[in-house]
């Protein structure tokens, strides 16, 4: 197999534009230029979550949403290319199932922490959810973008259901929002006289 890529440093972009897959060369502030960063980011989170698990079915579904998300990439850097399909859309949902099965109910909302892996996998939801945003922004543009948005939307579910699996699995307690640690929850503190 020919190197895909010989040369790294190329200087092209030392003017503030950069070049798509068909060659078209657009700002680097363009939309479309955005969205590939946030991609590239949620992939570069979902790697340091990765680091942080010792596998099982977490571990494996990341793996392939790493490779969709290049993919999602890839389609990006060519207009009019379609952006994933129904088929990343119900893997993903098949996988949420799974690991919700045996969750218990939430009563209350949860908060990022309880363990390493529990925070980075609450990062990279929150990263998901601004990259899912961003997309939205642009489906006028990316009309093609829709089964993506879906993909993006239940990808962000999955990533809080997996920092529940894992908290599980882990036997570390979920951090739970409580009013009494909550100023407005609480009241608001008096005014010393």
């Amino acid at each position: 197999m020919p190197n895909r890529l010989t040369k790294i440093v190329t200087r092209g972009g030392d003017k503030g534009q950069t070049s798509l897959g068909d060659g078209a060369r657009l700002a680097k502030d363009h939309p479309r230029i955005a969205l590939l960063g946030d991609v590239d980011e949620l992939n570069s989170w979902l790697g340091v979550a990765l680091a942080h698990l010792s596998g099982g079915a977490v571990t494996k579904t990341l793996i392939g949403v790493q490779h969709d998300l290049f993919d999602l990439g890839g389609a990006l850097s060519f207009p009019g290319a379609p952006l994933l399909s129904a088929a990343h859309v119900k893997r993903i949902d098949d996988a949420s199932a799974v690991l919700n099965e045996d969750l218990p109910p939430l009563k209350e909302f949860i908060l990022p922490g309880g363990a390493p892996v529990l925070a980075w996998l609450h990062v990279a939801r929150t990263v998901c959810r601004r990259t899912e945003r961003t997309l939205a922004g642009q489906l006028r543009d990316l009309p093609e973008g829709e089964q993506a948005l879906r993909y993006l939307n239940r990808l962000s579910d999955y990533l809080f259901i997996a920092a529940r699996f894992e908290a599980k699995r882990l036997g570390v307690a979920e951090t739970m929002w409580t009013k009494q640690h909550s100023i407005s929850g609480a009241g608001a503190p008096s005014e010393e006289k």
